[in-house]
């Protein structure tokens, strides 16, 4: 059973969404059950060495960002945020937007984690899932009801692709955001990657 410093919900579930990648790049394959709880156990073990830190919000997110580009597949994670219009994006624009939006959810989801003030995580088993593992985790916070979050864990690549928070998918929410941003640039891609790199 793992367990780990959080609380209050709202910036547990932002420290999820940092979780919507997970996984050491050119580390080996999460290829058992034991590695994707592993892969789980690091991942908020890191995020809580950062929220006791005592530093500032700014040093914090940035310490986030160091976060969410160890484990994440960011790349995948942009791409499936940004949906179809990946599909016509160039190269060049989608390198922009993958290294924006790893910008925008350090700075949208650290501001949450200076929040936290006590609580744990418990690990309650993994299975196989396709291609991924499902590793399915209790929140435990203090003056609340405990709730479910669900991580996925690519079977290649070894890496955190998506969780589920009391069964809302992190992918999707971010999905719409990003889709909501374009709609109000009218499809203008480079106008909204300008404006993910403020948001947040």
């Amino acid at each position: 059973m793992v367990q780990h410093v959080l609380t209050r919900r709202g910036a547990l579930v932002g420290a999820m969404a940092v979780g919507l990648a997970a996984g050491l790049p050119g580390a080996a394959l999460a290829v058992t059950a034991a590695q994707a709880e592993g892969l789980v156990d690091k991942l908020v073990a890191d995020i809580n060495q950062v929220i006791a830190s005592g530093k500032s919000e700014a040093a914090m997110i940035r310490d986030f960002e160091r976060i969410f580009q160890t484990y994440g597949d960011m790349p995948y994670i942009a791409a499936y945020a940004l949906g179809s219009d990946a599909r016509t994006a160039t190269a060049a624009q989608k390198k922009a937007f993958s290294s924006a939006f790893s910008g925008y959810i350090s700075r949208k989801y650290g501001k949450q984690f200076r929040k936290f003030i006590g609580g744990r995580i418990e690990v309650q088993g993994t299975q196989k899932v396709k291609n991924a593992y499902q590793v399915a985790t209790t929140a435990l916070l203090r003056g609340q009801s405990p709730f479910d979050v669900t991580f996925f864990v690519g079977e290649k690549s070894g890496r955190f692709y998506n969780m589920y928070v009391e069964g809302v998918n992190m992918l999707l929410t971010e999905r719409t955001e990003i889709g909501a941003m374009l709609d109000r640039r009218r499809g203008d891609l480079d106008a909204m990657i300008e404006d993910l790199k403020r948001a947040g």
